[in-house]
């Protein structure tokens, strides 16, 4: 048989080869329903795109916080065992220790609102009703000083909340 042939030969083996294990599957997992993935969808943008309805203050959000959220950010969101929630506005600049808070850090409410949402509490997440979310939400942002403490957030006031570091970011451009 010739070189030429035996290639050919070679190349058939390794295609019928690569056709019958490319066939095969492991059987992991399911294709995911229309439901299951609208479930989270929930993305909610900077301007407050995609909030949803519902509201909370500060006051009601103390008691969310108080049964979902105190065992893991301390009294008043000062922290431990996990991340601190309030004060380090300010620590950003050079020559300070940062301190990383929804006060000192997050530009937008909205971001805050689509985190908690999404993400808290930590053991359980996404089982916050909105109205729960709007309201811890509102509590944190009031011990931030972001908001008063008779003030209610919602659809339309959480996109308005001007956080204490909004203006501390660079804006970053991909060239379009």
């Amino acid at each position: 048989m010739s070189t030429r042939n035996t290639l050919l030969v070679a190349c058939l083996a390794l295609a019928v080869g690569c056709s019958v294990t490319l066939a095969e599957s492991p059987n992991l997992g399911k294709a995911a329903s229309p439901e299951e993935i609208a479930s989270w969808d929930v993305s909610i943008g900077p301007d407050g795109a995609g909030l949803p309805p519902g509201n909370g203050t500060p006051r009601q959000g103390e008691q969310v916080y108080l049964a979902k959220c105190l065992a893991c950010h301390g009294e008043k969101g000062a922290g431990k065992p996990n991340d601190q929630l309030v004060g380090g506005q300010g620590s950003l600049e050079p020559g300070r220790a940062v301190v990383k808070t929804v006060g000192s850090f997050w530009p937008y409410a909205t971001t805050v609102f689509d985190y908690v949402r999404r993400a808290m509490p930590l053991n359980e997440p996404k089982s916050l009703r909105d109205d729960e979310v709007y309201a811890v939400v509102a509590y944190i942002l009031w011990l931030n000083g972001a908001i008063g403490e008779n003030d209610t957030m919602n659809a339309q006031t959480l996109p308005a909340v001007r956080m204490p570091n909004q203006d501390g970011f660079v804006r970053f451009s991909r060239g379009r």
